[in-house]
């Protein structure tokens, strides 16, 4: 037996030309989605990122405003910058680029998002409203994660699942969207003991730690569906998930590359998670 490829790419060409077609529609009764991203510094890999949410968002006929600040912006003046945003009719979300710079409090930033705008779903509203089951936007990450588990008819009510990784950007948020579509959830982290126990038990594992080959295939129950949100770069430059692939692939039914599994999605409900916020404006 070998894993089925779950294909991020093709899946979230499939999300992104939905979202293009509502954004046409939307754009026909007056309102054009509109998304800013905020970057503070120069790191390499966020101004990649951040590209790449332009041009997605290009492609599917949005509004996309980037906003390049330098390393040494204050707190005070990227708290201006988005009070501005907040406050433009033309922004339906929201994104602050992450990690900051250091002398910079990211957890003010994202409070200072409205919630309305707040596409990431980091803001503490909406980490709330998620918990209660009554989301106004998903994290995006585990958004994504949702939609692969639909398109491969994954059932969750009653499944053992497991998550390795407890942030506030994956982890948590991950377990509520699980719980709520009726599986029984695990939640581990770096303390866990004996890790290979808990995802043994697991017909879905999602693996978000940044740690390379976390996993392996002995730790993994035969036929379940496995979810690698990690990328690694090794020394040689080879990208690399949390989970050894080679290893995996003969035990799991089906299993997330990397790259080209998470990732492309994540970006797709960005901005799905846009649009939805552009539509709430819209009926307003």
């Amino acid at each position: 037996m070998s894993a089925r490829i779950i294909d991020g790419k093709a899946l979230s060409a499939q999300v992104r030309a939905e979202i293009a077609l509502r954004v046409g529609e939307l754009v026909k009764r007056g309102t054009t989605p509109g998304l800013a991203v905020v970057l503070v510094g120069e790191d390499a890999a966020s101004q990649i990122y951040v590209r790449n949410k332009a041009a997605a968002c290009e492609a599917a006929g949005m509004l996309s405003r980037a906003i390049q600040l330098g390393a040494d912006t204050t707190e005070d003046e990227l708290l201006d910058v988005i009070d501005s945003l907040n406050r433009d009719p033309a922004i339906h979300g929201i994104l602050v680029q992450l990690p900051l710079p250091g002398h910079i409090n990211a957890g003010s930033v994202i409070e200072s998002i409205s919630p309305l705008k707040d596409v990431d779903g980091f803001h503490v509203s909406n980490a709330g409203l998620l918990m209660t089951g009554r989301p106004l936007f998903r994290p995006c990450t585990p958004y994504g994660i949702m939609k692969m588990l639909e398109s491969e008819a994954t059932p969750l009510r009653g499944a053992e699942a497991v998550i390795v990784g407890a942030s506030n950007i994956v982890g948590k948020p991950m377990a509520m969207l699980l719980l709520a579509a009726g599986a029984t959830v695990t939640l581990c982290n770096s303390k866990t003991r004996d890790l290979a126990s808990q995802t043994r038990r697991a017909d879905v594992l999602v693996v978000a730690t940044g740690k390379p080959g976390i996993v392996t295939g002995d730790m993994i129950k035969r036929g379940a569906v496995v979810i690698d949100v990690g990328i690694n770069r090794l020394a040689n430059g080879k990208l690399v998930g949390d989970v050894d692939f080679e290893s995996a692939v003969p035990i799991a039914s089906a299993i997330t590359p990397v790259p080209g599994g998470v990732g492309p999605m994540t970006i797709a409900m960005l901005l799905m998670n846009t649009l939805e916020a552009a539509e709430r404006t819209a009926r307003h």
